[in-house]
């Protein structure tokens, strides 16, 4: 706007100065002097914004009048050209871009509360977001593509979710999304292009080490190059599967029990999985097919592969698995499974359809690549499925919003079949048809001041004490306490009498009102009292006095 704003000026400039300089008339039509510069600012300030008070102070003479014409078809053509410009600005994409980031970094710095930087908001990052504004978890969105971008405004966020389509690569959009911000608690590598995830971890781990990063690899290279610059946790949702696959057919119950614990918060929990054992088919041997060959074999699963490149003829059938012979080739009349897992949802589909019509009783694995193609892996209904962006989304939430559940999941290893069922019991009468959230607090200043302050002052009290319902304390709160760290201890499954300490941090499964009645329970002094004893009195100043005196 500067050239359109230097043309105004200067109409405005010849247009006064001629005014001062051309000669008027008097009354009596004899020539009069010029208009004196406030006169000559102040018409042509009136003329030139189209208001026209008329001739002023006196009627103009011919000179005058002529000039005046000049000057309207000149402020004309400058108005014309600056609001042309000024139009054109405004469509312009580097200044839309320009305010959208000035906006953006704002709201990013007026943020008060606790937040996530979720990088990537394809199937894996949208899952993500929808959890974390489900359990009102604030968050900051950074994602390429912007029309992904335009689409958050028609996912109804409850809250006033910052987003911006920038590239999240780039160290400065990273800073500028709050990388260093002091409430950041951590970021999310969830892009689709595993080379821009490393890229996000590496800058992360450099601008900020201080918080955790999550990051999404596919490739081992990658996953180990993440590792080497301290990245928290990698996901590899292959080798995830091929994991929870194979300890679904070893340890059944506790597999149930991870499942639980690490799907999406309030959810309708998933149907039981149950392979069994004995002879499998694989179709596809790519990332995904040798994940889950190595996981498989050694549960003591034979396994058959069919593969269009087939890297070992000898061990393997050429083919994509579509076809029935190639099917009955690899023993499907015998097979107790198969897994439809190649990088075509089409295939996969007609693998699964066509290996089912050859034995109905066959227990069908199918992975599924995209989400749009949701509605066909539903209609079709295998008995269990794959979907990569789902298994990310579920442990990327699981490792943020409960630190301490990756202990729990580590010392779940050493516990035995029996444990783990009656623990999903407890599990899934706690939500009514729906997973429970996972979370974990710890008793300090900060998180917990009310209890913190009790515990501090030698009020001790027990978790049982504490695990009451806060508006009804007869009633025990609707939750189960699965694990409390003290300083290096661990103690699984305490129990109600277990005593608690300043600076115990519980991690504990309920429902998303369970939680939050604990931590208001925990943050208020009166709630606290009033669960610990039954009081129900303020402990306001005012309170005090106003309160009538006990005989």
């Amino acid at each position: 706007m500067r050239v359109p704003v230097i043309v105004l000026i200067v109409i405005y400039a010849i247009s006064v100065i001629g005014l001062t300089l051309v000669p008027g008339i008097d009354a009596e039509g004899k020539i009069a002097a010029p208009l004196s510069f406030f006169h000559a600012f102040y018409f042509v300030s009136y003329t030139a914004t189209t208001i026209g008070f008329g001739e002023i102070p006196s009627a103009f003479s011919d000179a005058q009048r002529l000039w005046v014409t000049i000057c309207i078809y000149l402020t004309v053509v400058g108005w014309s050209y600056s609001v042309v410009t000024l139009i054109a600005l405004l469509q312009d994409k580097g200044f839309q871009n320009t305010l959208t980031t000035n906006r953006f970094a704002r709201r990013v710095r007026r943020i008060k509360e606790p937040f996530y930087l979720v990088c990537g908001c394809g199937e894996t990052g949208n899952l993500i977001c929808k959890t974390f504004d489900r359990i009102n978890q604030a968050f900051v969105i950074l994602e390429k593509d912007e029309l992904r971008v335009q689409e958050l405004d028609l996912q109804d966020f409850k809250t006033d979710t910052p987003a911006l389509a920038a590239d999240a690569r780039q160290p400065d959009t990273l800073l500028l999304a709050g990388l260093k911000h002091p409430k950041c608690r951590g970021i999310l590598a969830a892009t689709n292009d595993e080379q821009s995830n490393l890229a996000i971890a590496i800058a992360a781990r450099l601008l900020n080490p201080g918080i955790p990063v999550v990051a999404r690899a596919r490739s081992a290279s990658v996953a180990a190059n993440m590792a080497s610059f301290g990245t928290d946790h990698i996901i590899n949702p292959f080798e995830r599967f091929a994991e929870h696959l194979a300890l679904a057919v070893s340890a059944p119950e506790r597999f149930r029990l991870i499942e639980l614990l690490t799907s999406l918060p309030e959810t309708t929990i998933p149907d039981v999985h149950r392979p069994p054992g004995g002879d499998w088919i694989l179709c596809g041997y790519g990332r995904f097919g040798h994940a889950v060959a190595e996981r498989l074999l050694a549960t003591g699963i034979r396994l058959t592969i069919i593969d269009p490149q087939a890297p070992d003829a000898d061990k393997m059938l050429t083919g994509d698995g579509t076809e029935a012979s190639t099917l009955e080739q690899a023993g499907i009349a015998t097979a107790s499974g198969i897994i439809a897992g190649t990088d075509n949802d089409v295939n996969n589909l007609s693998i699964a359809v066509t290996a089912h019509e050859l034995n109905p009783g066959l227990f069908v694995v199918a992975r599924q690549n995209h989400s749009g193609n949701s509605a066909l892996f539903e209609a079709y209904n295998a008995d269990f499925t794959m979907v990569h962006s789902q298994i990310v989304a579920q442990e990327s939430v699981a490792i943020l919003t409960a630190p301490l559940l990756a202990r729990f999941l580590d010392k779940l290893r050493h516990q035995d079949e029996a444990w783990s069922h009656g623990l999903v019991e407890r599990l899934q009468g706690l939500c009514d048809g729906v997973t429970p959230v996972v979370w974990d607090i710890r008793l300090n200043i900060s998180e917990a001041p009310a209890a913190y302050a009790a515990l501090m002052h030698q009020k001790r009290f027990t978790l049982g004490a504490i695990m009451r319902d806060g508006t009804d304390r007869s009633q025990p709160l609707n939750a189960v306490p699965l694990l409390i760290e003290r300083g290096d201890g661990i103690f699984l499954l305490p129990g109600n009498d277990f005593k608690l300490d300043a600076g115990d941090q519980l991690l504990i499964a309920s429902p998303l009102a369970a939680q939050r009645n604990f931590e208001f329970t925990v943050r208020n002094t009166n709630e606290l009292d009033y669960v610990l004893s039954g009081r129900e009195e303020s402990g306001s100043w005012l309170w005090q006095r106003l309160r009538p005196a006990k005989n």
